[in-house]
């Protein structure tokens, strides 16, 4: 199936060149002189490098033919280790196909795998997660005077920026998207 330029969304997976990307960023631009153009950031689904291409407005491009399959995150050991909920089969993979997903994985978390002509490509996090502050220094009272942030390390290894009154324990509402602090679900203790 094919998509044109005008369709182009964060998160849309193509083909480029035979090899499958996802749109991290994309930008429509209209200059004085000549043609619209769409800049776009793709991320390789396997590799996970970045580059940077550029569409005339109106080109097309292939969507990635894909199957997804609902799974729960059940263990780490050297390998990330999966559990198909439907089937009850079980995955592993390494820390290089699990890429970025790997900050935000707390074991029964249910994520979606993609399989890219039958092998997995790539790990599709749900859009929030809900994680406890490992480790962060103590917020002193009158640091700033409007508030301020300190840098969190939470229970899977990630470090968000939140804010002074937040303490250990603390379980705290991120965006896995942005890596984004976006609130406190639980008190600690």
């Amino acid at each position: 199936m094919q998509v044109s330029t005008t369709d182009f969304r964060k998160g849309l997976r193509i083909v480029l060149d035979g090899q499958p990307y996802q749109i991290v960023d994309f930008q429509h631009v209209k200059p004085g002189k000549g043609g619209a153009f769409v800049r776009t950031k793709l991320k390789h689904m396997r590799q996970g490098r970045v580059i940077d291409h550029t569409y005339r407005a109106g080109e097309k491009a292939a969507l990635v033919d894909f199957e997804e399959k609902h799974m729960q995150f059940l263990y780490k050991d050297e390998r990330y280790n999966f559990m198909d909920m439907a089937s009850y089969e079980q995955l592993s993979l390494s820390a290089d196909e699990v890429g970025d997903a790997r900050e935000y994985l707390k074991e029964n978390i249910e994520v979606d795998v993609l399989y890219i002509d039958g092998s997995p490509a790539a790990v599709d996090l749900p859009n929030f997660v809900e994680l406890a502050i490992a480790r962060t220094d103590p917020g002193v009272r009158g640091d700033t005077a409007q508030g301020g942030n300190k840098p969190a390390t939470l229970e899977t290894g990630a470090v968000v920026q939140v804010p002074l009154f937040l303490n250990e324990g603390d379980v705290v509402k991120v965006d896995t998207r942005s890596g984004e602090y976006l609130g406190r679900v639980a008190v600690a203790g």
